[in-house]
């Protein structure tokens, strides 16, 4: 048996009680609960990256609620049935940004480091923290969140407090731990301090990127590079933490 539909201007099909449906999901005509479940995800996924790229490219007030919706391809229903408007899109698109930040990367791997009280496991450790933020924003894709939070960093609203309690501020945190162990100090205020410096080496490659390109005589800062800066990025954390210990022992 082979029974065909079509959904009035959506372009659905459905064939040998196969569910293929472009938008939205239809069986026999009906809505498939599964699918349809499924077609809500992409349409809420979309419209996150979209929101990204918009906020971050113009600001909260420099765009509408319509032109990320034109840009997703969806209505502005979608917006509000999902997010209740505008605001509420911009704090879910923060709370994308977090997740986004973070990749995947598991932070309680770097706690228990710390936990540890390995000096020499400290250490590298902070080395593995910064090597991989280095990494992942020379990826594409970090293109559009790190607009979001640059704008959010100048003119910071309640969606970077939700920014600041995903990845970033639990590896920063993190990382002032992993600084007092590998040191051997107790002086977090100091520990916070180079940890901010840290961060700063890593992300002058992003934030100043055309400043480093031509600094560097280079039209794209490739994986050479990169790896290149990785190592120098190490050799001064190195150079910090010798020198903290170092004046942690005048003091005694």
């Amino acid at each position: 048996m082979k029974i065909s539909a079509t959904s009035p201007g959506c372009g659905t099909s459905v064939a040998s009680h196969r569910c293929r449906f472009i938008h939205p999901p239809y069986r026999f005509g009906v809505v498939c609960s599964f699918e349809r479940t499924n077609w809500r995800r992409v349409v809420q996924q979309r419209l996150l990256d979209i929101a990204i790229e918009q906020f971050g490219q113009h600001g909260l007030e420099g765009v509408s609620t319509r032109e990320i919706a034109a840009a997703a391809n969806t209505a502005m229903s979608s917006i509000t049935y999902h997010y209740g408007g505008k605001e509420g899109l911009y704090l879910a698109a923060a709370d994308e940004v977090a997740k986004q930040m973070g990749g995947g990367h598991e932070v309680s791997a770097f706690e228990q480091v710390a936990a540890s009280g390995d000096p020499v496991a400290a250490r590298g450790a902070i080395a593995d923290i910064m090597r991989v933020f280095l990494k992942r924003l020379q990826q594409p894709q970090s293109n559009s969140w790190a607009l979001f939070i640059m704008r959010e960093q100048l003119n910071p609203t309640e969606a970077f407090e939700r920014i600041y309690a995903g990845p970033m501020g639990q590896t920063g945190q993190v990382l002032v731990e992993l600084i007092c162990v590998a040191t051997g100090g107790q002086d977090r205020q100091a520990a916070r301090l180079a940890a901010i410096s840290l961060f700063g080496q890593v992300l002058v490659m992003k934030a100043a990127r055309a400043m480093c390109r031509k600094m560097l005589e280079r039209e794209t800062l490739s994986e050479e590079i990169i790896d290149e800066y990785a190592a120098r990025v190490v050799a001064n954390i190195d150079a910090i933490l010798d020198r903290m210990i170092a004046e942690r022992q005048e003091q005694i």
